[in-house]
């Protein structure tokens, strides 16, 4: 049996392999500290894939969807029916676990509070933290309930002008989270690695 022939299989063998790395260089002792820093540089993995999927892929490939649809092509329904809603699901359940392991490894570290308040020793990884924050605020609020009525997935029947009007919100928000995410992932690594003292 194959496990690369099912994604379960594969994340599974992925998940596998990790902790086999995990255990043999922790001296076969592991943290929780540990497991969630794996399981948030993961979903934020996710999470910030999918964006730049949304932003440099999928956005524009809409975008030319509908243009060929006016000259016989497919048209945006494939895309809009079988990709999005299961990008989506991916994207937002990734934020809220990016969000959570990260902000129980802030706890674990005892700079929760330092962290978000930019004390001396965690400004960086505030900064960071509000980022992610901020970005995790607007896949739940903007992007997710607009791309609902974009794709019909909320039941609803809405006007012409409604769904304009959810596009531009929900690709402004998502056009946002790719700009804070460049200066997220700076904060993140460099808090980690030692780019800067704060």
């Amino acid at each position: 049996m194959n496990p690369l022939k099912s994604i379960t299989g594969t994340i599974v063998s992925g998940v596998v392999i990790s902790a086999i790395v995990m255990i043999v260089f922790s001296d076969g002792v592991t943290t929780s500290i540990q497991w969630a820093v794996w399981l948030h540089v993961l979903a934020g993995v996710a999470w910030v894939g999918l964006l730049y999927y949304f932003n440099f892929v999928q956005v524009p490939g809409v975008a030319k969807a509908i243009a060929e649809a006016e000259g016989g092509g497919p048209g945006p329904a494939a895309i809009n029916k079988y990709l999005a809603p299961s990008a989506l699901l991916w994207f937002r359940w990734a934020a809220v676990a990016t969000w959570f392991t990260g902000a129980y490894i802030l706890a674990k570290m005892g700079i929760l509070g330092a962290a978000f308040t930019f004390q001396p020793g965690a400004a960086v990884i505030g900064v960071g933290a509000w980022l992610g924050t901020i970005m995790a605020l607007n896949v739940w609020v903007f992007i997710w309930p607009n791309q609902k009525k974009i794709l019909g997935l909320d039941g609803k029947t809405h006007a012409p002008e409604v769904i304009a009007k959810a596009k531009v919100v929900a690709l402004m928000a998502s056009r946002t989270n790719t700009v804070l995410s460049i200066p997220m992932l700076l904060s993140m690594t460099a808090y980690g690695h030692g780019g800067f003292p704060y």
